[in-house]
């Protein structure tokens, strides 16, 4: 099987193959600009010394400083935070903010260590990467199990340059320079995304419409609240676990609910048990990946009975897949674009860090709106001037601004 990183790079060749960019262009996109591999010392609460391998991936900075997550996962390893880093490029390009790409992590399990050693690890993380973070330089945001660490990461490094640096991390609490409505933004900006695109997508209204959404995380339950307050149908929603399915529809608020109190969705009253493949598998207007990467795959396109995709996890759907899909006439709409509202609300808190401003929630989602609205439109035009499907559409429309910046450095050489 391929890794993340292959798959990364056929989504490459495929927008190339539509949209011709220059060859230096298309060497750099080949290859990270950076990256660095650290090990961390940690004191554990016994007294032990533990070390941890740590790395940042500097993918690309031509359209501005690198910006991608950290995540703390034990299966975190090169290839994927690579590919991450990869598509974070395009993704920062697609919505048209002035970020590169990059992304990071440590392999380990934060289930496993105390809040104490997390701190430790985290400030002793920023110590061995000091060195090439900064608001103009890198600047990293939460992932896999590190919501809770940004604060931490900003005050080490503005203890570590000696002044208040807040503008070096997104994500951090409010209290301590965080944006208002960054939980919500992921979510919030796949349905700005769908709501732009589906007069052209369907002739459906979205009461009209059943969504089955896979991954009832933090992305997948705003997005169902989102999509169930314009009015669509929620039929099934997933975890890591499982599933529950109701033809009658299901109120995402009650289902949060009910996890909460069961830590589980299994039982919840009216439904019936799916596993995760199933779930993709349900008729309805729009299937969400919302959790892993490649959960759509040759195997199952074939099965996948939806007129949309709304690809809200990174990378759920294989570049064999796509084919599958695209001859099926389903249109995918791709993470780069859908579920960009996170790193676009993370550049309006290092905005707001850099201006020593602070919005409303209703001015940073109405900003989030209008951006997605537009770029989303950019997008649909770009694939039926190109006859091609809204991934490669996205990409070309990257690459032309990648190929832009690029050109305007070369110039001022």
């Amino acid at each position: 099987m391929s890794n993340a990183f292959d798959e990364a790079q056929q989504q490459l060749r495929r927008a190339l193959a539509v949209y011709p960019v220059s060859d230096d262009l298309r060497a750099r996109l080949a290859h990270p600009e950076r990256e660095v591999t650290v090990s961390i010392p940690v004191k554990m609460d016994d007294g032990s010394v533990k070390v941890f391998e740590g790395y940042r991936v500097q993918y690309c900075s031509l359209r501005g400083p690198y910006k991608g997550g950290i995540r703390y996962h034990p299966d975190a390893d090169i290839n994927e935070v690579r590919a991450l880093a990869f598509w974070m490029t395009f993704k920062t390009a697609v919505a048209g903010i002035p970020m590169g790409g990059g992304k990071g992590g440590i392999t380990v399990n934060p289930k496993q260590l105390s809040e104490g050693e997390i701190e430790r690890l985290t400030r002793g993380f920023v110590r061995r990467l000091a060195p090439i973070l900064g608001p103009h330089l890198d600047v990293p945001g939460p992932d896999l199990g590190t919501n809770a660490i940004m604060g931490i990461i900003a005050d080490e490094y503005s203890k570590i340059v000696g002044k208040p640096t807040p503008a070096v991390a997104t994500g951090k609490p409010i209290s301590e320079g965080g944006s208002e409505g960054r939980a919500a933004a992921t979510g919030a900006g796949g349905m700005y995304t769908l709501m732009a695109l589906l007069p052209h997508l369907t002739k459906k209204k979205p009461a009209q419409m059943t969504v089955a959404i896979q991954g009832f995380g933090n992305v997948g339950s705003f997005l169902a609240r989102n999509l169930f307050s314009e009015g669509f149908k929620i039929i099934a929603v997933s975890d890591s676990k499982g599933g529950i399915h109701s033809e009658k529809g299901l109120n995402p608020d009650a289902v949060e609910k009910y996890k909460k109190d069961n830590s589980t969705l299994k039982g919840f009253p009216g439904t019936k048990s799916i596993t995760n493949e199933k779930l993709l598998e349900l008729p309805c207007d729009i299937v969400v990946p919302a959790a892993l990467e490649n959960a759509i795959t040759k195997h199952n396109a074939k099965k996948i009975r939806t007129n949309i995709v709304l690809e809200m996890a990174n990378g759920p759907t294989t570049t064999e897949a796509d084919d599958v899909l695209f001859k099926k006439g389903v249109h995918v709409i791709p993470d780069v674009l859908a579920n960009g509202g996170g790193v676009v609300v993370s550049t309006y808190e290092w905005e707001q860090n850099l201006k020593g401003e602070h919005w409303s929630e209703k001015e940073v989602l109405k900003k989030l709106r209008t951006l997605l609205t537009r770029e989303s439109k950019n997008v649909y035009n770009r694939s039926k001037k190109l006859k091609t499907d809204l991934r490669r559409a996205a990409f070309a429309l990257a690459l032309e601004r990648l190929d832009k910046a690029l050109d305007s450095k070369t110039k001022d050489r």
